[in-house]
């Protein structure tokens, strides 16, 4: 295993190592690919004048609406001030892309941002000379030469120098180190220091225009004039290159041409396309209208940096894919679809879905059309040598084939293939719609013998080994015992899968005489001794690192072809019976191959043939090449809002971009100026700072990206060609600066206001702090003192209810008292009364019949009693006392009712004091009815209704 890695990487280092060995090389046989790009492709003017490529590979067309670029994804236009009319474009190695027009000329160079800036040379001319059409342009010895009719403009070190034409020129030529140029008097002249030279013996074209020269051999000129044909220029005189060359531009006529590496030369022609020949005239190639080209008129012809061909024609630009081991028969020659191909005596003869068609097999190989093969009409499905005989297989039976018809239908039944019969030399077995048959070759021939019975179903892919014949159908393997007179089927088994731990059947093969099962890329054989499939390692090996295969199959040459994912490849059998495998060529073949029918002729190893949907491809495996050369990939252009950005106009780089936020908005476009198989050319990219990984790979050449954020970004990109090489990885590097509230001057500004609102807000904290402290403090004190008032407070009022409570008890103890005082007044005012009636009791003893001294006895002590009586003073004392106790509450009294009198007023105290009646009328010396009398009136003038009680109002007071 580790043997057949090595030596596969070792294949493929020397394929890489030798990418150019046939570089220049033209094949004779079919046609080239061949892509027409129309003027809706490239919105230009219908006539391309002349073509150039830059080191990048940008291609460069003059033509008659402007200078157009083709990167291989996308055209841009370039137009020349005041002259659209282009004629001819020069790119120089530093990468100025000088172009000429109507009455301008001058150069295009790249700007800061990529963009092609034109800067006119024309300026530089005297005003009163008439430049016309600028024709040609020469990079020659460090000048850059212009070449109008009348005149050539020389330009070197920013300086023009013109050269008068000796009467007028038609057009010029570089040849290597020569430039030539023709004169329609002079003949053709060489420019040599600022002068002109003229040629010997070129007078001869005067009457005719030159439109190419052409090295030859033996330091030979190739002359190639419009309508006289084709001569040959030894430096002396120019004689007629009499050749096959000669005969059709004399019949088409010359618009010039290319070489290609000294080794062939195109010729471009007036009515008939071109054609490509050898140094010696024969004709190699010719493409036309009818084989594929959009216009018969060439008007250019340029070979680019891979040795493929553009064409600029009178209407439209073609390209010509010379550069590929491939070419085809198609739709010009008159086949269509192939499902196989073989060479039977002198002829290629190839089975498609109209018939059996032929073409003689010659070298070179001779352009007519393949022929129908007489009786073959039909879905033909296989065309075969058995024996020497060719036999087909079609829809309309089982047919032999001889002198380029059909002679024998062998079997009516339609036939898909036919195979030898092993250790039966004279037997074929053959595959058709109703299952297999057996012919047997005579001595007249192959003749019908017998369908086999047992088995009636169509079958297309079927092996056979010594001992059973094997199919694969609907996803089964069929595994048939034929009987020993091969009239029918034994046994029948079938298969689903190789083993236990293997699903599913991919496909039966037969590989050096074994017949093989394959699925997944693993190969079994099957072991008739056990009954079962077992897996051949060094097989399974060998196709390790292919992708999964659907069907392959060996050809003559013992090289193994496997189709995957609709692609072709082949593991190329190399002289030491080794294998290595070759991808590269064939993916320019994907999606063309003929399902479930891989049709791959063998014929040496320049001539291998190739079944297509659309035709035939030939293949000569000598000429791999460039093919797996690595791409480049570009980014052609970066866009934001308010600028773009080009890349890959020429060497120079761009430094990393600043964008500011408000443009986060970008987009990419890509390219690969890989020219072959275009359609197959798939990119893959990444965004550093916004993608986690690459992008799947995919032939869209642009990607936008919105919304990005501010940061640094690098965007990378990859080329991968349709023969899967991948490209080295190119970047863009570009900033998004933030918005201005996230810039860095913001964040520093943020920075300082944070420091100042934390320094002022700590200050304002402390502040606060410190005033909460002083405050707690006063509010503390406020707290204190006023529990200390309020302690105060409820101290004096303590003491005041003290107070009023010693004022009540006292007040209540002066009315204890008042009481008493009335109660001992009242005694006394009852003594006095007694003593009163006892002094009038007195008065009416009769004291005269009292002796003196008891009369004296008597007198004094009435005396005594009179004085007692008189001398009591306790009412008004009593009166006093009252007024005097109870002053405030008769001022009250008196204030809120002025109209009381003093009477009432003592009814009044009385009343306050809880005297009863019977006390009041005592002391006010009134009956009891004369108190409730007073204290009616009293009511009333208080404004007392009957449910008020007059006491409680008089206590409220």
């Amino acid at each position: 295993m580790n043997l057949i890695m090595r030596h596969l990487k070792l294949n493929i280092l020397i394929l890489l190592l030798f990418t150019t060995p046939f570089l220049g090389q033209v094949k004779n046989i079919g046609l080239p690919e061949i892509r027409n790009y129309k003027r809706t492709d490239y919105k230009g003017g219908t006539q391309n004048w002349n073509i150039d490529q830059d080191q990048n590979g940008n291609l460069y067309f003059a033509n008659n609406n402007g200078l157009f670029q083709f990167d291989g994804s996308a055209w841009r236009k370039y137009p020349l001030p005041n002259s659209p009319d282009t004629r001819c474009v020069k790119i120089d190695s530093s990468g100025k892309i000088f172009i000429g027009g109507y009455s301008e000329f001058g150069y295009f160079k790249t700007n800061s941002k990529g963009k092609l800036e034109y800067v006119s040379l024309s300026k530089m001319v005297n005003k009163k000379k008439i430049i016309d059409f600028i024709w040609k342009i020469h990079l020659f010895k460090n000048e850059v030469i212009f070449q109008s009719f009348a005149r050539i403009y020389i330009y070197k070190n920013n300086k023009l120098k013109i050269v008068e034409a000796p009467n007028r020129f038609q057009f010029s030529f570089q040849v290597k180190n020569h430039l030539y140029l023709q004169d329609i008097s002079a003949g053709i002249v060489e420019y040599k220091n600022g002068k002109l030279y003229p040629l010997k013996g070129t007078t001869a074209f005067n009457n005719t225009e030159i439109w190419g020269m052409f090295p030859l051999p033996e330091n030979k000129l190739l002359i190639a004039t419009l309508n006289k044909g084709l001569f040959v220029y030894n430096h002396e005189k120019a004689i007629p290159w009499n050749t096959e060359a000669n005969t059709f531009i004399k019949k088409n006529s010359s618009l010039g041409g290319v070489t290609i590496k000294d080794k062939f030369i195109v010729l471009n022609s007036v009515l008939n396309g071109i054609i490509i020949c050898d140094t010696n005239g024969k004709i190699i190639q010719h493409i036309n209208h009818k084989k594929g080209l959009q216009n018969n008129t060439v008007l250019t012809s340029f070979l680019d940096n891979k040795n493929n061909l553009w064409l600029g024609l009178d209407n439209g630009i073609a390209f010509i894919n010379e550069n590929s081991p491939f070419t085809y028969f198609g739709f010009s020659y008159d086949i269509s679809t192939v499902y196989a191909s073989v060479v039977h005596k002198g002829n290629l003869y190839v089975a498609t879905n109209q018939g059996v068609f032929y073409h003689v097999w010659n070298t070179p190989f001779r352009e007519d059309n393949f022929s129908l093969v007489e009786g073959t009409t039909g879905q033909a499905w296989n065309i075969q040598v058995i024996d020497g005989q060719l036999i087909c297989g079609n829809n309309n039976g089982a047919l032999i084939i001889e002198n380029n018809r059909s002679v024998k239908t062998l079997d009516s039944r339609g036939y898909f293939g036919f195979k030898k019969i092993p250790n039966q030399p004279n037997l074929i077995i053959g595959s058709n719609y109703n299952g297999f048959a057996v012919f047997e070759k005579g001595a007249n021939g192959l003749k019908f013998r017998n369908q086999i019975a047992g088995f009636d179903k169509p079958s297309s892919s079927f092996e056979m080994d010594n001992s059973y014949l094997w199919l694969k159908k609907d996803d089964l393997i069929y595994q048939m015992d034929i009987s020993g007179d091969l009239k029918k089927f034994n046994t029948i088994k079938t298969y689903s899968n190789l083993s236990n731990t293997v699903k599913g059947i991919g496909s039966i093969q037969t590989l050096n005489n074994t017949v093989y099962f394959q699925t997944n890329n693993r190969f079994y054989k099957y072991s008739q001794d056990q009954d079962l499939f077992f897996e051949d390692k060094t097989t399974t090996t060998l196709f390790k690192n292919i992708p999964k295969i659907y069907s392959l199959s060996q050809d003559s040459a013992g090289n193994i072809w496997y189709i995957f994912k609709e692609s072709l490849g082949v593991l190329s059998k190399t002289t030491d019976g080794k294998y290595k495998n070759i991808l590269a060529p064939f993916s320019s073949l994907t999606g063309n191959l003929v399902n479930n029918y891989m049709s791959i002729n063998t014929i040496d190893p320049k001539n291998m043939f190739i079944g297509l949907t659309d035709g035939l491809a030939h293949y000569d495996s000598k000429l791999l090449k460039n093919s797996v050369e690595k791409p480049t990939a570009f980014i052609r252009s970066f866009s934001f809002p308010g600028d773009t950005l080009i890349f890959g106009n020429s060497q120079n780089k761009i430094e990393s971009q600043k964008i500011p936020y408000k443009s986060n908005r970008v987009k990419f476009t890509f390219s690969s100026p890989s020219y072959e198989n275009l359609d197959n050319i798939e990119f893959s990219y990444q965004l550093e700072g916004f993608d986690d990984r690459w992008s799947n790979w995919s032939p869209i050449a642009i990607k936008e990206y919105t919304n990005l954020r501010e940061g640094d970004y690098k965007m990378s990109l990859k080329a991968r060609n349709s023969y899967g090489i991948q490209s080295d990885a190119t970047q863009v590097l570009f900033t998004i600066s933030p918005p201005w509230y996230r810039h860095f001057i913001a964040y520093l500004c943020y920075l300082i206001l944070i420091i100042v609102t934390t320094h002022y807000i700590r200050r304002r904290i402390k502040m606060k702090i410190r005033k909460n402290k002083y405050y707690e403090t006063i509010e503390q004190r406020r707290l204190y003192l006023e529990r200390e008032s309020k302690i105060r407070q409820e101290q004096y009022d303590l003491e005041k209810e003290i107070e009023r409570l010693k004022s009540d008890k006292l007040q209540i103890k002066i009315l204890s008292k008042d009481k008493e005082l009335v109660n001992n007044t009242l005694q006394v005012v009852k003594k006095n009364k007694i003593l009163n009636g006892i002094i009038h009791k007195l008065k009416d003893i009769n004291v005269d019949s009292f002796d003196e001294s008891t009369k004296f006895q008597f007198n004094k002590l009435n005396k005594s009693i009179v004085k007692e009586v008189n001398t009591d003073k306790s009412w008004k004392d009593l009166e006093k006392h009252i007024k005097n106790v109870h002053f405030d509450f008769l001022k009250r009294l008196k204030e809120k009712y002025p109209t009381i009198s003093p009477r009432e007023l003592d009814l009044s105290t009385y009343l306050l004091m809880n005297m009863s009646t019977k006390e009041i009328a005592e002391i006010m010396n009134i009956s009891n009815g004369g108190v409730e009398l007073a204290r009616y009136r009293l009511r009333k003038k208080l404004n007392l209704n009957k449910k008020e009680n007059l006491i409680g109002f008089l206590m409220s007071i």
